[in-house]
C-alpha cells in the first residue's frame, strides 16, 4: 500500500546563532522558585518532546508525574538524601568530601513539578526493529526524549533539573509501576530562581569545562 505524501513543505529557516545560545543556555537547575508552570504547559512541553527521534520510531518512554505533597514525593526526597550522604562519604580526601556537600544537587522542595521517565521494555510499538543486536537503543530513545524536553522546556523560560543522585529500584518501587518499566531519569521542572548561561559546577569550583578537541578521535 502506498501512502500518500502530504508531509513535504518548505523546510523552514533557522538561526544558528540562536540555537547555540539555547545550547549554551540549557542548564541543569537546582534552584527553582516556587511559583506553577503556566496552566497546560506541561503537556505542551510533553507533546513536543514526543516528537524526539526512537529506534524503530518505538516512543518507549512512559511519563509520571509525582503530585505535590504526597507521600511518595516525600519519600523520593528522603531516598535522595540517603544516597546524597553515601555518596559524600566515599570520597576519601576531606577537601572532596566539603566540597561535594557545599554543592546543591538537587530542587525538590521548590520545584513544582516532578517528573519520572521511565522506559518500557516491553513495548510492542517498533516491532523491534534496531534493538535486536543493541537492545539499549530503547534507554538511549528516552535520553534523546528527555533532551528534547529540556530544549523546549529552556524556550518558555522553564528550567529543568535532572537527579542522578536516586536509588532508580526503590524510587521505581515507589512509583508502582509496570515490571517493564526502567527508570531512565527523575526530573525536577519549574521557573529557574537564576539564569546562568555557565554550568552550576564550573561556576562552584567542582569541574570546568574543557576542551572539545579533548574528546575528538579519528581512526
Amino acid at each position: 500500500m502506498t501512502r500518500p505524501d502530504d508531509s513535504r513543505g518548505v523546510p523552514p529557516s533557522f538561526d544558528p546563532e540562536a540555537f547555540r545560545s539555547l545550547v549554551r543556555w540549557r542548564r541543569d537547575v537546582r534552584r527553582f522558585k516556587t511559583d506553577p508552570l503556566q496552566p497546560g504547559q506541561l503537556d505542551r512541553l510533553l507533546d513536543i518532546a514526543d516528537l524526539a527521534p526512537s529506534v524503530g520510531n518505538s516512543q518507549p518512554w512512559r511519563t509520571m508525574e509525582v503530585t505535590p505533597g504526597s507521600a511518595v514525593r516525600a519519600a523520593v526526597r528522603e531516598n535522595f538524601e540517603a544516597c546524597n550522604r553515601a555518596a559524600g562519604r566515599a570520597y576519601d580526601d576531606p577537601q572532596t568530601r566539603d566540597d561535594y556537600s557545599a554543592l546543591k544537587l538537587a530542587g525538590f522542595d521548590a520545584a513544582p513539578v516532578h517528573l519520572a521517565v521511565f522506559c518500557d521494555h516491553q513495548s510492542d510499538q517498533g516491532r523491534g526493529l534496531g534493538r535486536q543486536t543493541m537492545p539499549e537503543m530503547l534507554d538511549y530513545s528516552c535520553v534523546a526524549m528527555i533532551t528534547t524536553l529540556w530544549y523546549a522546556a529552556r524556550t518558555e523560560g522553564v528550567g529543568l533539573g535532572w537527579v542522578s543522585i536516586l536509588d532508580a529500584r526503590a524510587v521505581t518501587a515507589l512509583l508502582d509501576v509496570p515490571a517493564s518499566w526502567a527508570l531512565v531519569g527523575y526530573l525536577l521542572l519549574g521557573f529557574p530562581l537564576e539564569d546562568h548561561a555557565d554550568p552550576e559546577l564550573e561556576r562552584h569550583g567542582w569541574q570546568e569545562r574543557t576542551p572539545a578537541a579533548q574528546r575528538r578521535f579519528k581512526r
